[in-house]
């Protein structure tokens, strides 16, 4: 039987060596090249030619062989499970045929050869790619182009090559200075700002090579660091100064950032730009006199460019600025000054002033410019003395007159600077000591590059011209006319005969009132070097540590000590210098444009009150003192504040609360006008003792037109000064009554009093002895001054109040009534007069006390009424005379009970009528 087996089951099955097979993912067929088929050369002998069976060696593989035609061979190679290119991308195993034997048990089979199988998975896009990172930061310096700034990477966990690699990313943020590229590099497309922006947040995105794209964008964070610029840090641009704040620190918290540079030693320097204020700064705008006093300058300056008044009337005409009384020439305005203001005879020593700014003079052939000129008036066209600026030259001529000696003298001194024409204030001061003349510029002294001597002038008869901004040509021209025509502007010429300035009270006259301060010099720490320039508007710093230099700096403050400053910007300028250590290149460190704001400051209101009418006899004008016109004149100053309220969400709808707050300046002129006609030289006159004036920064004028008192002092100097001022007349026939107005100015009109009106009746009477016993009654200055309410009162003490017209002819009429009638029914009329004295004293409140407190003599007499004689009387002038006797014999039967009986009464403005019933008397 085995024979028989053997020899029916002859051959082997015969495969192919190997096999090349293909499985898709998550597929179970496999194709395979060449196809599986087994052959059997026993065939077509039944079971030894058929093939059984296909049989896989290899570990676990997930693959099984079935025969599909045992007759043809065919067989299928198929996966048991799915297949996963991402466990496993390929496959390696032997496959072996088997024939079905020699019968139906299948014994005696027999296997092919070996064929080895090489599977390869096909791979399906299921993967999306992934980024390696959750969020990619990177850092840059802004002002650089990166070829890359940071990779970002994403993975696919597919198994291909084509679904496994990232082929793209994208940026899908829009409009981002950004780009990237397939290797997932970004770079910025364009130089970054760290001003404009100091970080960017891009998201990115990336795609494999089937276009499958990311299920998450990834978020990339690019910081932008600053370049690290060399420079000063932490100071604000605009510094804030409220007037009375003392100095300021102008940068508390600034430093040097030098980057790291081997710095050796820094120099700054400080500006203060303040040339636009003003006259080149913050200044006292008093007037030129008011200012020359201040300063200790000798009297006797004469103003040459007052503020216009009926005064001054010569500057009327020219262009001004009133705020800092500034005159702008436009080459074709001039000033004539009247005569009898400038002496004829200035001396061998006197001094001009002035402030000027002027720039180039337009046009090829320069003109003289003419500042002051005094030249004939008519006839001839000559120069006695001159002040002019020719090609950016300031040019003093003065001709002295013929003497005994006619020899040459120097006439013409020439000075050449370049602040002449740089269009900015300075201050001038011509010094004349002759032969030599000096010029102070802004406190410097300079000597004249060029003096040229000229002969004498010869005497004539002819009268001079002063003039300003113009020169006076009266001769060799058709009409005389100006000349010469100044273009600039000028301030507080003035012109001082007889006299000159020493340097302490020319640099006192330009000192600013602004600049540079540096807080508590004592710290200032160690190695610093500073310096001022002399009007403190620049300070220059020098160290070699830049920690000190630091602390320095914020030492630096603005300081302005005027009470009330010209509010605006000034600007602030910082430049530095560094050196390095051996180093030719070394850091440059920006300039710093800061400014100061200067406010306003508030507004102060000036109020002169106090007793504002009364009478005196005729005699006490007439006497040697004159009577004081303003024995309690107080003068206040109020300043009213706004209080911000603190919560700022109720700013709106909270009130602002108003205060008022009283304030202590200076005041620089009071003026005492007379109302109505001026002063007749021949009968009156304002007095006031020159040595009230000892030992305060003022002085006084007098004049027909009033008193003025001017100067730059407090407001109690002005106060002591006004209540020494008397009125004098010595021949009061012919006046009744006299009104003046006070009023009081600070910073030469800019703020300016109340106008205070005081009327003072002169009370006339037929009889001098009658006049001895009124004067008895009125209160003396001397008791009015201690009648004074304690300071801050504004209402002031009013005394010896003027009776009113109605009062005085009632009484008039009442007396010629009684000396006409028997005594006994004159006894009974007064008795009667008496009850009603009540009802007329009230009539005579409403109609004549003004609503003052007063102070009231009262005179307790029960018998007998006084005539007084005052204007509305004239007309019963004869009637009086009549009764002339009677009355004196009766006023000096009833003097001696009046002297004991007289009393003061001080009755406040509410209880005038009850004082009246209460003491049952009659006003005087």
């Amino acid at each position: 039987g085995l024979l028989f087996s053997l020899a029916v089951n002859k051959h082997k099955p015969w495969i192919e060596t190997s096999y090349h097979g293909i499985i898709t993912e998550n597929n179970d067929t496999v194709i395979l090249d060449p196809p599986l088929v087994a052959l059997d050369k026993d065939a077509p002998v039944p079971f030894a030619g058929e093939i059984c069976a296909f049989k896989i060696h290899g570990q676990e593989m997930p693959f099984e062989a079935v025969v599909l035609n045992k007759t043809s061979g065919e067989g299928r190679l198929q996966a048991k499970s799915p297949i996963d290119c991402e466990l496993q991308k390929e496959y390696t195993f032997i496959i072996q045929a088997y024939d079905c034997g020699s019968g139906p048990g299948g014994t005696n089979w027999k296997k092919s050869h070996k064929a080895v199988v090489h599977i390869q998975v096909k791979d399906v896009n299921e993967f999306s790619p992934a980024f390696k990172e959750s969020v990619y930061r990177a850092t840059v310096t802004e002002g650089k182009i990166y070829d890359s700034i940071l990779q970002v990477e994403a993975i696919d966990e597919d198994c291909s090559p084509q679904y496994s690699q990232i082929c793209n990313y994208e940026i899908v943020t829009t409009d981002v200075p950004f780009a990237i590229d397939r290797n997932g590099n970004i770079r910025n497309t364009e130089k970054l700002s760290y001003d404009k922006q100091h970080q960017y947040e891009i998201m990115v995105t990336a795609f494999d090579c089937g276009q499958k794209r990311a299920t998450e964008d990834v978020l990339v964070r690019v910081n932008v660091k600053p370049v690290c610029k060399p420079g000063w840090q932490d100071w604000s641009k605009r510094i804030e100064y409220k007037p009375g704040s003392g100095s300021i620190p102008l940068f508390p918290s600034i430093h040097l950032e030098t980057c790291d540079g081997p710095v050796s030693s820094i120099h700054t320097t400080i500006e203060l730009q303040t040339n636009y204020i003003g006259k080149g700064c913050d200044r006292e705008t008093y007037s030129e006199k008011s200012l020359q006093k201040l300063c200790g300058a000798s009297s006797g300056a004469i103003d040459l460019l007052p503020s216009p008044s009926a005064t001054t009337n010569w500057t009327a005409g020219l262009l001004m600025d009133s705020n800092d009384i500034i005159f702008k020439f436009d080459g074709k305005q001039g000033a004539k000054i009247p005569d009898g203001i400038v002496p004829k005879n200035l001396t061998d020593q006197f001094t001009i002033t002035l402030w000027m700014k002027h720039g180039p003079s337009p046009g090829l052939r320069a003109e003289k410019e003419t500042i002051l000129c005094n030249s004939d008036k008519t006839e001839m066209n000559r120069h006695h003395y001159a002040l002019y600026v020719h090609n950016c030259r300031l040019v003093f001529l003065l001709r002295k007159d013929f003497d005994q000696a006619d020899t040459f003298r120097p006439a013409e001194f020439h000075w050449k600077l370049d602040q002449i024409c740089d269009k900015e204030w300075h201050y001038y001061v011509v010094n004349v000591e002759f032969p030599v003349v000096t010029l102070y510029m802004d406190g410097t002294t300079y000597e004249p590059y060029l003096v040229t001597n000229d002969w004498p002038i010869h005497p004539s008869h002819i009268a001079m011209q002063l003039t300003v901004g113009a020169c006076w040509q009266g001769g060799e021209v058709t009409k005389p006319r100006f000349a010469q025509y100044f273009h600039g502007s000028l301030a507080s010429l003035t012109i001082r005969p007889g006299k000159i300035e020493s340097q302490k009270v020319i640099s006192c006259l330009q000192a600013c009132k602004e600049g540079l301060d540096i807080n508590s010099l004592e710290s200032l720490g160690q190695g610093i070097k500073y310096h001022f320039n002399p009007s403190q508007s620049v300070l220059v710093m020098e160290g070699d540590d830049i920690e000190n230099i630091n602390q320095a700096l914020r030492k630096v403050s603005y300081i302005n000590s005027r009470q009330f400053p010209t509010a605006g910007v000034r600007r602030l300028k910082v430049s530095s210098k560094v050196q390095c250590f051996g180093e030719d290149v070394c850091i440059s460190i920006p300039d710093i444009d800061a400014y100061v704001m200067v406010f306003q400051a508030n507004e102060p209101k000036i109020t002169i009150s106090g007793m504002d009418h009364f009478a005196r006899p005729a005699a006490q004008f007439e006497g040697e003192r004159g009577v004081i016109l303003l024995p309690d004149i107080r003068i206040v100053s109020t300043v009213t504040k706004m209080e911000h309220p603190v919560d700022l969400q109720e700013h709106d709808r909270a009130e602002k609360s108003v205060i008022v707050e009283e304030m202590l300046h200076n005041l620089d002129f009071c003026d005492v006008l007379v109302m109505g006609a001026e002063l007749d030289p021949e009968q009156e006159c304002l007095e006031l003792d020159r040595g009230e004036l000892h030992g305060k920064h003022l002085d006084a004028t007098n004049s027909t037109a009033g008193y003025s008192i001017y100067g730059v002092d407090s407001m109690f100097s002005y106060e002591q000064v006004l209540r020494q001022i008397r009125y004098r007349n010595w021949d009061t026939s012919a006046t009744f009554d006299r009104k003046f107005r006070v009023k009081c100015s600070e910073l030469n009109g800019r703020y300016t009093s109340n106008e205070f009106n005081l009327e003072v009746n002169i009370l006339h009477s037929s009889n001098s002895n009658f006049m001895d016993h009124v004067n008895h009654m009125i209160v003396q200055p001397q008791f009015l001054q201690s009648v004074r309410h304690p300071e801050g009162s504004v209402s002031a003490v009013h005394s010896s109040v003027v009776p009113s017209v109605a009062t005085v002819v009632i009484i008039v009429c009442v007396s010629i009534l009684v000396f006409v009638i028997t005594l006994g029914v004159y006894r009974l009329r007064t008795a009667q007069q008496h009850s009603s004295g009540e009802h007329e004293g009230s009539k005579d409140n409403e109609m004549d006390w003004d609503d003052s407190a007063l102070t009231i003599t009262v005179n307790p007499m029960e018998k007998y009424e006084k005539p007084h004689q005052t204007e509305e009387e004239s007309e019963e002038e004869d009637i009086e005379d009549e009764e002339e006797d009677t009355t004196s014999a009766e006023s000096d039967e009833s003097e001696e009970d009046e002297e004991e009986e007289e009393e003061e009464v001080i009755v406040p403005k509410g209880d005038k009528q009850n004082a009246t019933r209460q003491a049952q008397l009659e006003w005087d």
